[in-house]
């Protein structure tokens, strides 16, 4: 049988792989791909190059939450690479939303409550027609509450820090371990203890740590819970 269009919600902690594993998921099962993550990376370029965060790293929140209206997300698939791409307006912003520059202030700019309200209609929109793979902070929680199948993602911080490491160096970037590692750390800390929707394993969400499991064991590990929950073979 056929997978139902059903949501499927991948919620965890920095660098642990939500993003190509949900890519995966939606490329084999015929869904639909959507990274919140990657709106409120958005969100954060946008308010660093309009210049509402300060050199301090002080987020002007008046001047943001004016215009946000003015921000336009959307997802599209590229023809050359059938992936799945970020864009602002008409210009494709997939490489400046995963510098760490943005990365150091994403999380900051993502407690904002009316951000959050900004990331979750847009979300709600585009998974009015189910058949859709989210990955985020609080997809199985807020976002998505009634989702039929959530997962919650873990590994090791040092691990996750060696992940990005090696993902940062490949673009070219000069980074260091430590400030990676910081960062992974400092982003773990903000997103469990913030007022508004901390990252927390939704009640009903399968865990997954993936510390020292390949792509491909978690392909398979996800494959065995897709039979279980729905019969389907792959």
């Amino acid at each position: 049988m056929n997978v139902p269009k059903i949501i499927i919600a991948i919620d965890g902690y920095a660098s642990t792989g939500k993003s190509s594993f949900a890519k995966m998921i939606a490329a084999k099962y015929g869904f639909l791909y959507l990274d919140s993550g990657a709106i409120y990376r958005a969100v954060t370029l946008f308010a660093l190059e309009k210049g509402f965060i300060s050199d301090n790293g002080e987020i002007d929140h008046n001047s943001l939450k004016e215009a946000l209206g003015e921000l336009k997300v959307t997802f599209r698939r590229e023809a050359s690479t059938q992936k799945s791409e970020t864009y602002i307006g008409e210009r494709s912003v997939e490489k400046e939303i995963r510098q760490l520059e943005v990365s150091n202030y994403v999380s900051p700019i993502a407690v904002i409550p009316f951000v959050r309200d900004f990331v979750d209609n847009l979300l709600h929109k585009f998974g009015e027609d189910g058949a859709i793979v989210m990955d985020g902070r609080d997809i199985g929680t807020v976002v998505f509450p009634n989702a039929q199948l959530k997962i919650f993602m873990t590994a090791d911080a040092e691990i996750r820090a060696r992940r990005r490491e090696k993902e940062l160096l490949a673009k070219g970037e000069d980074v260091k371990f430590e400030d990676i590692l910081k960062n992974v750390l400092e982003r773990d800390y903000i997103d469990s203890h913030r007022e508004t929707a901390p990252l927390k394993k939704a009640d009903d969400a399968i865990l997954l740590d993936n510390s020292y499991m390949t792509m491909e064991q978690q392909m398979e590990w996800f494959d065995a819970i897709i039979r279980e929950r729905f019969g389907y073979e792959s």
